[in-house]
Parts: structure tokens; C-alpha cells; sequence
């Protein structure tokens, strides 16, 4: 096994890897891997809709209302407040690396409006947000001579000593070599759970493998049956491999939902996961696939210019949307829980942190408000980055000189990736059922009381 010594070592190569990546100190070496076969292949690339920002103080208030709301209330208030605070920042750091948000003629920044937000705070290029803020990070990190970028690297687990993380253990997934990754600190940002499921939205490399990880070392998780469907993908009769999403901000400039009749059965601004329950229902009540969404509230142009990607790909199924509705169906989308962090983004391990979809900090609470996700992810990858700065100045650090890893245990990939699957999959399921219980519990209290 080969060893490789660095600063910090960040697994995944999304906007909170990178972002991560860019905010610590350029004296700094930094080692990214990534299990994809490229570093663009993440789910922060696929992110559609926008990124919220506080447009004024005068909408603090509802935002912070907006997104308890989406969670049910279940979300941890602190988070939230951090995560609304930072958005101006951040903001104006990804302006400054080059992010082409959208323009009023007067060159001001444009918002647009999604579902279950009581006015438009999302700023948006064109409908691949996401793939404008990731490109243009990940083009920032490449010329960076201090940040290395390893791809087709899966983690396997983590180097531990005295109970702290002192790095990883990961196999290239073409020679089957083995590394490890030696670090003082360790940033998880290895996306979410999307390959455990048959219909997601996601890359299907992305199986919960930090999630693994924490069951097997003792590493706290938190909510990790809170997961998101999205409303609306387009519907493919046998579908193979990744659902196309359509995204919310389609309902937010005036598509409708229909059913098999062409009848609207919902308001479409809705929380995802009311949206998402009501098509359920319908498709149930229609013995139907899928519902329809048509877009003939959306100037043709609006269609062409915003959702440009949506539009071509829904003619590339032989369908205009400018024209006729589109066949649409729930997926799994999104992850609300995941490894529990504090607002600094620490695990409960000391010298690992995790940070976008890998963790669980609380903004989301049980459901997600639309285009919080890429700000949540930025903003708590720029937390972690500064407590690493803070502690790897303030604290002694023991760095590893060599490690003695028993690669017996690594050498079958196959069957420990299958065993990692399992692992997450049941501890979903008995959190789950412990949920459930709990609810059934409390229901009976208020019904005797």
C-alpha cells in the first residue's frame, strides 16, 4: 500500500469539496479524490433550479419561515440562521470565481421563484446552476498548484488513531491499487445515497459510503430516513439508470400539474414532499405511471431561454414543451440526514468533517426547501475550512509518519462495497421503523389524554 502525506484530504469533488478546497490556505496541500470517473460526474454538476440568496434584510423573516416551514419545523434553528446570514458572501466569492448568474437589463441580478417560497430569492443560469457554480469552481481548484485532484478513487474507510481521523484508505478503481491518505484533518463531501435507490436523480456511484463508514467507526448520524422524493422527473417507461429532473422552478413560473384528464389536482408551490405525496395519490386514483406537467402558463421563450436544457430534452423524447404537456413522475432526489456535524461542520469525531449532502447539520429538517441546497453546501464547507485553519494553527498536530494498514481487509472491493450498501440500507430501514414507532407512540398519548 502506498502512503501519500497532505494538509487536508477532502473526499468528493462537488461544490462543497471544492469550495472547501478553495477557502482553506493556498500554503496548504490539499488532496481531493473522487469516486467518479471524472471530477464533473457529482451531483452538484446535475443541480438545476438555483441557489437562494438574502436578497435585503426586509426578507430574513420569511426566508428563515420558508425553510422551517419545508422542514416541518424539525430543523435546528442556529443552522438555519447561518446558512441565510452567509448567503451574501458566498455569493459574491462564487461572482468572484467567475459564477454568471442572470441579469436584469439594468445589469442588477435576477431572481426567480420555486415552490414553497413566499417570494423569488433564487438567482439561476439558465436551468444547469449547478454545472455553472461547479465548472467554475472546480476550473479555480485546477489552477491551484497546491490542490491535487485525484480521480476514480473510491474511500474504502478511514485511518483512526487514539479515536481521531488521520486521513483514509482508497482504491483506484481501475488498478485496484491501494492508498492511504495521510491528514491531519478530513473534509467528507462525498454527496448522497441516490445508488442505493432504482429511480433517483442522482449519479448511481453515489451510495452512502461516509454513512458506512460512521456505522463501522462509531461516528454519529442523524435523520437518516429523512429522505427527499422530487415531484417531478420525466417519465421514461422502463426507466435505466438516472432520472432526468425537471426542475422546481418549472412550477415556479407557472407550470401545472394535471391529471389523466388534463385537470389540475394540486398548487404546485407546495413543499416538495406535499407535491410529491398528491402526484402519488393521483397516479394511485388514475391507475396511471405518471401525471402530466404542462408549461403553457410560460411564455415560449421564457421555455427556450431559462429551461433550455429541459426543453431540448424533453424533444429528444418527443415532446415540445412548448406545446403539449410532459409525462412526470417522483424520484428520490435529495438527503436530509446524514453524518451529524456541528455549525463548524465537526463530526463527532475529532480532525474529520463532513459537510454538503454527506451531512446532516439540520437546515433541511425533514424535507428540503427548493435551492437551499447549494447554498447550505457552500456555506458549511467554508465553515469547515476556517475551524481546519483555526485548529491547525492553535492546536498541536501529529502527523503520521507511516501507516500500518492490514490490506486483507480491502482487498475484496466488490463485497465490501456490497456489505457498505447493506449497512446503510438497514440502518435506514430500523431508523425508519423506530420513527414510526415513536410517532404511533405519540399519537396514542394525544388520543388517551
Amino acid at each position: 500500500m502506498q502512503q501519500k502525506n497532505c494538509d487536508v484530504i477532502i473526499v468528493g469533488s462537488g461544490v462543497a469539496g471544492l469550495y472547501s478546497a478553495l477557502k482553506l490556505d493556498s500554503k496548504k496541500k490539499i488532496i481531493i479524490i473522487t469516486k467518479a470517473e471524472k471530477a464533473e460526474d457529482c451531483d452538484s454538476y446535475l443541480a438545476q433550479g438555483g441557489i437562494c440568496m438574502l436578497k435585503s434584510e426586509d426578507d430574513y423573516d420569511a426566508y428563515f419561515e420558508d425553510t422551517m416551514r419545508a422542514g416541518h419545523y424539525e430543523n435546528r434553528r442556529e443552522s438555519v440562521d447561518i446558512m441565510i446570514r452567509s448567503s451574501q458572501n458566498v455569493i459574491r466569492d462564487l461572482i468572484g470565481f467567475g459564477v454568471d448568474f442572470e441579469r436584469n437589463a439594468d445589469g442588477s441580478l435576477k431572481f426567480t421563484r420555486e415552490g414553497a417560497h413566499s417570494s423569488p430569492r433564487i438567482l439561476f443560469h439558465e436551468d444547469i446552476t449547478g454545472q455553472e457554480i461547479t465548472a467554475k469552481l472546480l476550473a479555480q481548484a485546477r489552477k491551484r498548484s497546491n490542490i491535487e485532484i485525484i480521480e476514480n478513487t473510491t474511500m474504502l474507510d478511514i485511518i483512526e488513531q487514539n479515536s481521531e481521523c488521520s486521513g483514509i484508505i482508497a482504491r483506484n478503481n481501475e488498478s485496484g491499487e491501494l492508498t492511504a491518505f495521510v491528514a491531519p484533518d478530513t473534509i467528507w463531501a462525498c454527496g448522497g445515497i441516490g445508488g442505493l435507490f432504482a429511480q433517483s436523480t442522482n449519479f448511481p456511484h453515489l451510495t452512502g459510503d461516509a454513512l458506512a463508514i460512521s456505522l463501522k467507526r462509531g461516528i454519529a448520524l442523524e435523520d437518516i430516513d429523512y429522505i427527499q422524493i422530487h415531484p417531478t422527473t420525466f417519465f421514461v417507461k422502463n426507466q435505466k439508470g438516472r432520472a432526468f429532473l425537471i426542475s422546481e422552478s418549472v412550477r415556479g413560473e407557472g407550470g401545472i400539474l394535471l391529471d389523466k384528464n388534463g385537470k389540475r389536482f394540486v398548487n404546485e408551490l407546495l413543499p416538495r414532499d406535499v407535491v410529491a405525496n398528491a402526484i402519488f395519490a393521483q397516479m394511485k386514483k388514475d391507475s396511471t405511471e405518471h401525471v402530466w406537467l404542462s408549461m403553457e402558463n410560460i411564455a415560449e421563450s421564457e421555455i427556450r431561454t431559462h429551461f433550455t436544457h429541459i426543453y431540448e430534452k424533453c424533444l429528444e423524447e418527443g415532446f415540445d414543451c412548448t406545446k403539449e404537456p410532459i409525462p412526470v413522475v417522483p424520484a428520490q432526489h435529495y438527503f436530509m440526514g446524514g453524518v451529524a456535524v456541528n455549525s463548524d461542520s465537526r463530526t463527532t469525531m475529532a480532525h474529520l468533517y463532513a459537510a454538503g449532502e454527506t451531512s446532516c447539520n439540520g437546515v433541511h429538517g425533514a424535507n428540503r426547501l427548493a435551492s437551499n441546497s447549494l447554498l447550505e453546501s457552500l456555506v458549511f464547507a467554508a465553515r469547515a475550512a476556517s475551524k481546519i485553519e483555526q485548529t491547525q494553527q492553535t492546536e498541536p498536530v501529529s502527523q503520521l509518519t507511516t501507516v500500518n494498514i492490514n490490506e486483507e481487509l480491502y482487498k475484496n472491493a466488490d463485497k465490501l462495497e456490497e456489505e457498505y450498501k447493506n449497512a446503510v440500507l438497514n440502518a435506514i430501514h430500523e431508523q425508519e421503523k423506530k420513527r414510526n414507532e415513536s410517532n404511533h407512540n405519540e399519537s396514542e398519548c394525544r388520543h388517551s389524554a
